[in-house]
């Protein structure tokens, strides 16, 4: 299985006896299954990095079953967060003006958690519900132009993202180091093309995304691109959560998968929207 960072970062935690874990990090004692984890080298190698040598966790005693992260855990606290998505939605899609709040929200808040070393699930919840009020306000908005276009483009992300777990739950999809090393060079590049493009707009009036690729939009082909990479970091999510189940690792962590599932699923669905936008706009010569 390949590394990934959110895991790697989780079971440093551990190894390294955090306090947020408790029992961790005291007596040279393991179980048969414990040592086994410790011997896992991919957890500390990102994308398929070299081994950084991570020594076999230590533990004064194993964690008790009841208080291990389970799948169940982590489905449950998707749910709620997707459920506050919902929430946020609703309310903005009646007050658009609440996506400058979201948007604004959701990239404080998904900064937060991404760098924050003990999750916190009332800023996971919050950075939720900011993130519905930005796909609520901008799915309002786009449906005053293109009528239809936000509920498609619901049912187009619940396809996707149902297809995508349904191949990997089967074996049929899994990452691998040189997959991990690519999504990282094509996020960062969209990252570029994207600081890039409202450069352009800032400066000449006119993003990247007008421009035309034998008569397709150019905005439509990175579209695709960017649906592909939210695609890929669905399944990275999985990967992580299927990972940390198997490691053992405590309930909490279920929290920090959850918000990274929410997030993948977010981005999803705002790629999927952009590329309906502009096949929408073709189709009606706007």
């Amino acid at each position: 299985m390949a590394g990934n960072p959110l895991l790697n970062s989780m079971t440093k935690n551990v190894t390294q006896g955090d306090s947020r874990f408790g029992r961790f990090g005291a007596q040279p004692q393991q179980t048969s299954q414990q040592a086994q984890y410790g011997q896992q080298a991919q957890y500390g190698q990102p994308y398929g990095e070299a081994d950084y040598g991570v020594a076999a966790p230590t533990y004064s005693e194993p964690i008790p079953a009841g208080e291990r992260l389970t799948m169940n855990d982590v489905l449950v606290k998707t749910g709620i967060n997707l459920g506050l998505v919902a929430v946020g939605a609703a309310v903005a899609w009646n007050a658009p003006v609440l996506l400058l709040l979201g948007m604004v929200g959701g990239l404080v808040l998904g900064l937060v958690n991404s760098f924050k070393k003990k999750v916190s699930p009332i800023l996971v919840m919050t950075y939720a519900l900011m993130e519905g009020l930005l796909l609520g306000g901008l799915s309002a908005v786009v449906d005053m132009r293109y009528p239809g276009v936000a509920v498609q483009a619901v049912l187009a992300t619940l396809v996707v993202a149902g297809v995508t777990l349904a191949l990997f739950a089967n074996g049929k999809i899994r990452t691998t180091p040189k997959l991990n090393k690519i999504f990282m060079i094509g996020a960062l590049s969209y990252l570029g093309y994207g600081l890039v493009s409202m450069l352009t707009a800032g400066i000449f009036g006119s993003s990247l995304n007008s421009f035309s690729i034998g008569g397709i939009p150019l905005g439509l082909v990175v579209g695709l691109f960017a649906v592909a990479l939210a695609t890929y970091s669905l399944l990275l999510d999985f990967t992580t959560t299927s990972e940390a189940v198997e490691a053992g690792l405590p309930e909490r962590e279920s929290w920090r998968l959850a918000f990274g599932l929410t997030a993948s699923l977010v981005w999803l669905y705002v790629e999927i929207l952009r590329v309906l936008m502009y096949l929408a706009s073709i189709f009606s010569n706007d």
